[in-house]
């Protein structure tokens, strides 16, 4: 298992580019499984969790050609339905979270799909009944295997149909699963209350080019009017908006100046204003993002003068990955917050190890937390630490970045399922970032 050692206290000055999207990569590599023509993707982030998703494609037929780092070909016009029940192919699909957007192309085009309790970040339940309930809506018959933790679907005649659905919660990936069956259903598809993120929209986008028939994009009422067949096409990624954030968060709690360029400001949505509430100052110059070097940052309160309050939301309000990083940069700001994460009940337990270092939170609860700012860039120390998942050990990172010190952060493949070469990166900046094996 490999770790990080942090040096805290270093500025940093320079540019960086974001990565492509990791969470419209994975949405888009599972749409190449729709047709027998071939599906370039570019700007791909070379991450643990895309490179698993590829690997897993290739087992069950599909050819990958690599046309450099962040360049793939896909051509699924040999894929073998039936692998999806072996033992390998299980195993392999339970360790990456992705893999369950796999069922619903391979139901929609062959009819069957089977899936394995998926695995992914610990950060709390994590239900897929969205997505079995809207591909039972467009007919397919839905089984749970209990004591294989296996789910498995299956069109009965072979093909699904097109039907008026609203989701009981606004979720991205089973809005993607939802879409991907449903272009090739028999008729007209609606999706009320569906996802509309950027990379949902993306998604959209490819499918579109490659003939699907999808209104309503950038909505959260999708009308799908299903295809008999999809050709090839290609697409370019969206930079990763959860990246740009993280970079804001780097820059502000060491009090550097970055410039994050390249960001697809568009698709950043309200998350530069809401670093701005946060006391940071975020400035948009064309279609960078320049955070200016800072001795300290101030929490904006509500016009009343209550404390601010940061709560995740349902596109366009602010990702739930994000709101880790802004934990972390309020413990160094002037000012109070309430961190209320609504989704995921485990997400904030790391918040012990930023109080160990000497932060001032009350946990008040599994979803929320309330972050008395110490009101000095540079007021924690370092301690040792292990990643839970990819959000909170970036969040550590960040910690530890802002920090006096040496600390060391564990379990960093957690971190490299979703960020790329990040210790490389920074320390191009001016970080101190050593990558050991323990």
């Amino acid at each position: 298992m490999a770790s990080f050692i942090v040096e805290g206290g270093n500025k940093l000055q320079g540019e960086i580019l974001p990565q492509g999207a990791k969470n419209e990569a994975l949405e888009v590599i599972c749409a190449s499984l729709l047709t027998d023509e071939k599906v370039t993707l570019t700007n791909l982030p070379d991450i643990l969790d895309v490179r698993n998703l590829i690997s897993l494609l290739s087992d069950l037929g599909v050819k990958i050609k690599w046309n450099g780092r962040h360049e793939c070909e896909f051509q699924a016009d040999n894929v073998d339905p039936d692998y999806m029940s072996t033992a390998s192919y299980l195993k392999k699909a339970q360790s990456l979270r992705g893999s369950v957007m796999i069922i619903g192309p391979m139901l929609a085009r062959f009819g069957k799909a089977v899936l394995p309790k998926p695995g992914g970040d610990k950060i709390g339940r994590r239900r897929l009944d969205t997505h079995f309930i809207g591909l039972q809506k467009l007919g397919a018959d839905f089984n749970y295997d209990s004591e294989r933790n296996l789910y498995s679907v299956e069109a009965p005649d072979g093909r699904l149909h097109g039907s008026f659905m609203l989701l009981d919660e606004a979720s991205v990936t089973g809005t993607a699963n939802i879409i991907l069956a449903a272009v090739l259903a028999e008729g007209t598809t609606t999706i009320y209350n569906a996802a509309c993120e950027p990379y949902i929209q993306q998604l959209c986008r490819l499918l579109v080019k490659m003939g699907a028939k999808i209104e309503g994009i950038a909505s959260n009422l999708l009308v799908i009017h299903g295809v008999e067949k999809l050709h090839g096409a290609t697409q370019r990624c969206l930079p990763d908006m959860i990246e740009v954030g993280s970079f804001i968060g780097v820059a502000a709690m060491t009090g550097s100046e970055i410039r994050i360029k390249d960001v697809s400001l568009p698709d950043l949505g309200i998350m530069p204003d809401a670093f701005v509430r946060l006391g940071i100052n975020v400035q948009a110059e064309g279609d960078d993002l320049l955070v200016p070097e800072h001795d300290r940052y101030g929490i904006e309160t509500f016009i009343d003068g209550s404390i601010m309050t940061f709560s995740d939301a349902p596109w366009p309000g602010l990702s739930p990955d994000l709101l880790s990083i802004f934990l972390v940069v309020a413990t160094q700001a002037c000012g109070s917050v309430l961190i209320h994460q609504k989704m995921f009940e485990s997400r904030l337990f790391f918040v012990d190890k930023l109080i160990e270092m000497g932060a001032r939170i009350i946990l008040c609860d599994p979803h929320r937390a309330a972050v008395i700012g110490n009101g000095r860039i540079g007021s924690l120390h370092a301690t040792n630490m292990t990643s839970p998942d990819i959000r909170a050990g970036v969040a550590m990172l960040i910690a530890a970045l802002g920090a006096k010190g040496k600390s060391r952060i564990q379990n960093i493949d957690q971190i490299d399922r979703g960020y790329q070469e990040i210790d490389r990166r920074l320390n191009l900046l001016g970080a101190k970032i050593i990558r050991t094996e323990d």
